[in-house]
């Protein structure tokens, strides 16, 4: 496994009329490893995710990507560079199929719309990449079917599918087990453990037990500031930690 920093921020503040959301947060995620950001509720992990992605600017702070610095860039020009996101509400096309949901972000990598009077050969091209992207994240069943008619957990592996499509380098998954029952969280969970064989991940997750999975480091929010950091064993026998989650009523 590299060691090499693929994304990094240094000093990242967010300030809201007065409220200071981020405080100073420093953060370096290592290229092939899965690094969650976790932390209480209103402990800045959403504000922190949606500044790393540039959903968000930055009040001060500096965020760098392979080297380069990407803080004043907006997110379709980060996106470009090989960091994409997922978003906590599934972003799906419902009336169309999973294999055309596939090929829309297929034809995005490509710099193209999807045109629906293109010809069927050429669209047809895109189907064999489809496929393999759609058995990838256990939907090799589904390509016929319209999306709004998964379950909630195969659409959120179907939008995993088209951030895949756009082949990214670096994956950024918001909540990526936000609604799902048992079942979708462990079938999910074997998804990301396997994209991140090959890629770089961060993710925001509440389910603690998902995180001491899949994650290679944890960072820890509280109140806008990093807490903590460190491997599971070493974040969950913190006490700050225990203190910042049963103070805020988690388990």
């Amino acid at each position: 496994m590299a060691t090499d920093t693929v994304l990094k921020a240094e000093g990242l503040t967010k300030d809201f009329r007065g409220f200071r959301a981020v405080d100073g947060v420093d953060l370096s995620v290592l290229r092939g490893t899965v690094h969650a950001l976790i932390g209480p509720n209103g402990a800045g992990k959403t504000t922190c995710f949606n500044l790393l992605t540039k959903f968000l600017s930055p009040s001060a702070g500096r965020i760098t990507y392979k080297g380069q610095d990407i803080t004043g860039m907006k997110p379709a020009a980060v996106a470009r560079l090989g960091l994409v996101r997922s978003f906590q509400i599934s972003a799906v096309f419902g009336e169309m199929s999973v294999n055309d949901n596939i090929r829309i972000a297929l034809q995005r990598r490509r710099g193209h719309s999807y045109d629906f009077w293109r010809s069927q050969r050429i669209l047809a091209e895109l189907n064999q990449e489809a496929a393999e992207l759609a058995d990838s994240v256990g939907l090799s069943s589904f390509l016929p079917t319209p999306a709004k008619e998964l379950s909630y957990g195969r659409k959120r592996a179907l939008e995993l599918a088209t951030t895949l499509a756009l082949d990214p380098e670096m994956l950024l998954l918001d909540e990526p087990m936000a609604g799902m029952g048992h079942e979708d969280v462990e079938r999910t969970t074997e998804l990301i453990r396997k994209i991140a064989a090959s890629r770089t991940i961060l993710m925001v997750e509440h389910n603690l037990s998902v995180v001491a999975t899949l994650s290679n480091t944890i960072t820890v929010l509280a109140r806008g500031k990093v807490l903590a950091q460190g491997d599971y064993k070493t974040v969950s026998g913190d006490p700050r930690v225990v203190e910042a989650y049963i103070g805020s009523g988690h388990a």
